[in-house]
This record gives C-alpha cells, sequence and structure tokens, in this order.
C-alpha cells in the first residue's frame, strides 16, 4: 500500500511561476534607490545642515536660568543708606502640572492660597483654569518671606517660588520725588532710580541647563555669574533734607498751602545738600503714588521769579557805570511810577532819595524800573543769560524743565521795567538756586551735581567778584530787621545772612489769577558763602501770602539747622567782606 503519491513532474512544472528578471531588475532598482536616498538624506542632515536639528532639539531640551542680582545702593554722602534691594519671593503656577496631579480639587488648599496672596478665590481658580495648557503663570510679585513660607508649607502641585528683590526705601517720604521707585521689573520709574537706571541695575546670571521630558535637570551646560548693580552716592546729607523736608511739612500745614518746596546748595562746589517737596509720599507703598505728590517740584514747576532778580538788575547797572553804591535814586513818594500807559507801584515806602542798596533792602520795583530804562535791556538778558536763567542746572535729573527765557528783538519801556523786577521771565527754583549759587561763589559758575563730587569742578567766572561782593552785602541789609529790611524773618542768630524775597501772580490764560507764588532765596554767611537755598511756597491761604512773612520763616529755620550741622561758624561778629 502506497502512502504517498509521487506528484507528476509535468504537472508540477506547469504551476510553477516563471522567473522574471525584468520584474527582478525593477526591484532592486528601487531598492537601491530607497538605499541610496536614505544615504543621501543622512549626508545632507548630518553635512550640510545639522545646525537646524540640534537647533530644534536644543529648544526642546535646553532652559536658560536666570538668576536676578541686586541693584545698586543709593546712599547720602555720609553713607546712609536711601534705596536698598531687599530678597523677597516671586509665586507662580505651572497649570499644566497642576492639572497633572489632579488638578485643583483641594479647595481648602487653593482658598488658603488666595487668601494669603489677597487674590479673589474664584478669579484665581479661573485663570488657572483658563492657561490650563500653559506651563509657567504669575500669581504674585513680590512677596514677603512669611508669606513665601505659609506658600511652600501649602504644598500645592504645581505652585513654586522664584527669587528676586524688591525696592525699599529707608528714608520713606523725605526723599521720595528725588530717589524716586522701580516698577516690579526692578526697573527706575522716576527720579535718581530712572535716571541713573543703567548704572545702579546689574546684569543678572544665567545657568544653562538640559531637562528630560519630565523637566529633570539632566546636564548641566554652562553658567555666567551674576553682576551686581553699581552703587551711588548722592550729594544730599540726609541730615539736612530731614530738617528741610519737616519745614516743609510744617509749612504746608501752618500757613496754610498747596504746597512747599526747598533746595539747598554748597556754593563751593555745586552740590545740592537737600531737595525736598511737601506734600510728599511713602515710596514703600503703591497705593499712596498719586501724580500732585510724586512730582518734584524743585525741577518741574516753574513761576516768575519778582522780586528775586533785582539783585542781578542791580549786579548790571553797577558793571555799566549806571550808578555806584552813593548814586542817589529819586524815588516817587506816591509809590506810583507811570511808564506809558502803565503805573509801577511799590508796595513799601522809601525815601525820596535812596541808594542801590537801599532799594534793594525795600525791595522797590520803581527803583529797579529806572535802572533797567537807563540801560539796554540786552545788558539785563546777558547777565540774566550768564547767571543761568536760560538753561538747565546740569543737575542732570529726569524730568528737570526750564522757564521761559524771552527773546525778542523789540522791547516797550513798560516790558523793560517789569523785566526788571521779575515779570516776563519765568524760570524753576533750581534754576534760581544755581543763580544764586553763582552770586556766592563771588560769579564762579559750575553745574549742580545731585552726586558727590570727587573734585570741584573750576568753573567759569561770569560775573566781576569785586561786585558780586558789593551784592552779597546789599541782600545781607535785607535781613536787617532795624533797617526795615522785608526779610528780616529769614535772619539766622549767629551769621550773617544775605536773601532776597519775592512774590509773583500765578499766571493764568489771557492774564493773572488770585493764586500766588511767595519765595526767598539766600546765601550765608556773608563773610564765608559756603550754603544758597531756595523756598518757594505755593499758593499761601490767608492774609499773608508776601514771601517775607510766609516763605523767609521757613529758610531761616532749614538753614539755622544746616549750618549747624555741618559745623560753619558763627560769623555775626566778624569783619564784613572788603568793599
Amino acid at each position: 500500500m502506497k502512502l504517498f503519491n509521487r506528484p507528476n513532474k509535468k504537472t508540477q512544472s506547469s504551476k510553477s511561476t516563471p522567473f522574471l528578471k525584468w520584474r527582478f531588475a525593477i526591484i532592486c532598482g528601487f531598492i537601491l534607490l530607497g538605499f541610496f536616498g536614505l544615504i543621501a538624506r543622512a549626508a545632507y542632515i548630518q553635512v550640510l545642515e545639522p545646525g537646524r536639528l540640534i537647533q530644534e532639539g536644543d529648544a526642546r531640551s535646553l532652559r536658560v536660568q536666570l538668576m536676578p542680582s541686586a541693584r545698586g545702593i543709593i546712599s547720602d554722602r555720609n553713607g546712609e543708606q536711601l534705596a536698598v534691594s531687599v530678597p523677597v519671593q516671586a509665586v507662580f503656577a505651572n497649570p499644566v502640572e497642576i492639572f497633572k496631579h489632579g488638578g485643583l480639587s483641594d479647595t481648602n488648599r487653593w482658598n488658603a492660597l488666595a487668601d494669603v496672596l489677597d487674590l479673589n478665590r474664584a478669579k484665581l481658580l479661573q485663570r488657572i483654569e483658563k492657561n490650563k495648557n500653559r506651563k509657567f503663570i504669575y500669581l504674585a510679585r513680590q512677596v514677603s518671606p512669611p508669606m513665601a513660607n505659609y506658600v511652600e508649607k501649602l504644598k500645592l502641585k504645581g505652585i513654586g517660588l522664584r527669587a528676586e528683590s524688591r525696592r525699599f526705601y529707608p528714608s520713606g517720604e523725605v526723599s521720595a520725588q528725588l530717589i524716586g521707585f522701580t516698577g516690579i521689573d526692578g526697573h527706575g520709574l522716576d527720579g535718581i532710580e530712572k535716571t541713573y537706571d543703567g548704572w545702579l541695575t546689574g546684569e543678572p546670571g544665567r545657568r544653562t541647563v538640559r531637562k528630560d521630558r519630565y523637566g529633570r535637570v539632566v546636564e548641566n551646560i554652562s553658567q555666567q555669574s551674576r553682576q551686581p548693580g553699581k552703587p551711588l552716592e548722592l550729594s544730599i546729607d540726609q541730615r539736612i533734607q530731614a530738617i528741610a523736608y519737616r519745614a516743609a511739612k510744617e509749612g504746608v500745614m501752618d500757613i496754610p498751602a498747596t504746597s512747599v518746596s526747598i533746595a539747598i546748595s554748597d556754593v563751593r562746589t555745586g552740590e545740592i545738600l537737600a531737595m525736598v517737596n511737601a506734600p510728599s509720599f511713602n515710596p514703600n507703598d503703591r497705593n499712596d503714588r498719586q501724580p500732585y505728590k510724586m512730582r518734584n517740584r524743585v525741577i518741574t514747576d516753574t513761576f516768575e521769579p519778582g522780586s528775586t532778580v533785582k539783585p542781578f538788575v542791580v549786579y548790571t547797572a553797577l558793571k555799566n557805570g549806571i550808578v555806584n553804591e552813593h548814586t542817589l535814586i529819586n524815588i516817587p513818594q506816591s509809590k506810583h511810577f507811570r511808564v506809558g500807559s502803565k503805573v509801577i507801584t511799590d508796595v513799601s515806602r522809601i525815601e525820596p532819595l535812596a541808594t542801590v542798596q537801599r532799594i534793594l533792602q525795600k525791595s522797590s520795583n520803581i527803583g529797579v524800573s529806572k535802572l533797567s530804562l537807563a540801560m539796554p535791556v540786552e545788558d539785563i538778558l546777558d547777565t540774566y543769560r550768564k547767571v543761568g536763567f536760560d538753561e538747565p542746572s546740569g543737575i542732570n535729573l529726569i524730568g528737570e524743565t526750564t522757564g521761559h527765557f524771552p527773546n525778542r528783538y523789540r522791547w516797550s519801556d513798560i516790558g523793560r521795567a517789569t523785566l526788571a523786577y521779575g515779570y516776563g521771565i519765568s524760570l524753576t527754583p533750581i534754576q534760581l538756586l544755581h543763580a544764586y549759587t553763582t552770586l556766592g561763589a563771588y560769579g564762579i559758575k559750575r553745574p549742580l551735581s545731585i552726586l558727590k563730587t570727587e573734585k570741584v569742578v573750576p568753573g567759569e567766572q561770569v560775573l566781576d567778584p569785586k561786585i558780586a561782593k558789593k551784592i552779597l552785602l546789599m541782600i545781607e541789609s535785607v535781613t536787617d530787621k532795624k533797617g526795615g529790611g522785608g526779610g528780616w524773618r529769614a535772619a539766622v542768630p549767629g551769621y550773617r545772612v544775605g536773601v532776597k524775597t519775592g512774590t509773583a501772580k500765578k499766571a493764568v490764560a489771557g492774564g493773572y489769577g488770585n493764586d500766588y507764588f511767595s519765595y526767598t532765596v539766600g546765601v550765608a554767611p556773608i563773610s564765608h558763602p559756603r550754603l544758597a537755598i531756595v523756598v518757594m511756597v505755593n499758593e499761601p491761604k490767608g492774609d499773608k501770602f508776601y514771601g517775607g512773612a510766609v516763605a523767609a520763616p521757613i529758610l531761616s529755620k532749614v538753614l539755622g539747622g544746616a549750618l549747624q550741622i555741618l559745623n560753619v561758624p558763627p560769623d555775626a561778629d566778624t569783619l564784613k567782606i572788603d568793599k
């Protein structure tokens, strides 16, 4: 019995597929084509375009971590800190991580987070829900260490802390407008902080790492050290600054007035020793930053300087030989002097024949008007230019403005007369201080500086020193109460003080309103000038509004304190400087 039948050879051969060479060749061709294509692609990627793939890979795995650097410290001339950076934390959320670990189900802890950050509970949850596909959002910036510790103890998945710094101002409102403040990103927004932002801002460190798909650091690539900001030493003496601010704040309340501004300079160097405004604000409290409080009026507000320019008119008359110290000028006893269709009036009665010193002492508008009309107006304007009435003070603070300096070819007689007692021209308090700093330096003009100077700037001799000394003696008589000086309230016991008071109506559209600027500016001690000071009272209320009545007492208080702090020897009993 046969178990298997042997197949018939004819049948088997008839069913087998014939070998086709052309088909085999085509298949091999496609295989070789694909093989060479892969080789070409690999060669293209590896040789001709490796950078793009490396870049794409790095974009997915490399991360740069910033290491914040501290902002430079701002200090006064004696090293007292006025602005420092303190370490704080920022609270951030990773919504992707949050929803990977249960989302927002633990309501109590999420509510606790909202409460400690002072955020609305519902809005916090909605914000995270809305950004569920993002890996980073800030929840709060610059939180205090106790708050950061509480957030950390909540142990919420996807909630983290990031180190940053916050600016703190130890002097508070005393130096607020001068120092300014920074924004949430640490850059200056106003005052010194903004003016010297590039100097104070450090360079943050950078750490480059490679992370895997789970966010774990697998390789440290590089690290760049952080560079802290540079410190800044101001010319301000915080002791004098505090005295000036206290006097300004009391003046606003006691006069009362809309604002009081004070600035003091060292006539030997041009350094600013104090610059204050009241009302002020607390730079550590963002809710207290109101525009009318934040304005540094010493460098921004302009006003017609009134009688404070009269010493420079007398200087010009003496310089040009129009008069000398003994020349007598006729003053009408009616206290009225007609110039064209206008009438110039004196507030105080003065002798029929008065010297230029007496004109300054009694602040006679008629007297300086006659001096102005007796000489070319270009001579007065030239003196005004020399002492800086037409230019910035050199202090280089952001926000500084310049007033209006007249520039015309034709002048009426009344225009020339009113120019002599401070109308038709406008200045800022810092410009007026600059002029009297130049006068106190016996005519040497230096730019004012808010930074402590390493060495004294030589300056430029713009006024005749002999005549400048005579003018200082003349304005000293303004503080003589027995002689009828209008600025006697500015006198400082033990010191010889020269001042000039001024009062001017505030200009409004179409003319002048009913409000006033009242100011007093001075130099002390007269024997060896050390300090120049300006006090401006904006819109004094009540019956007293003249500079000698409202600004002079403030000047006396501040100047007396400053002279004592600097240990300037009293000179009231010394001989007067040479005439």
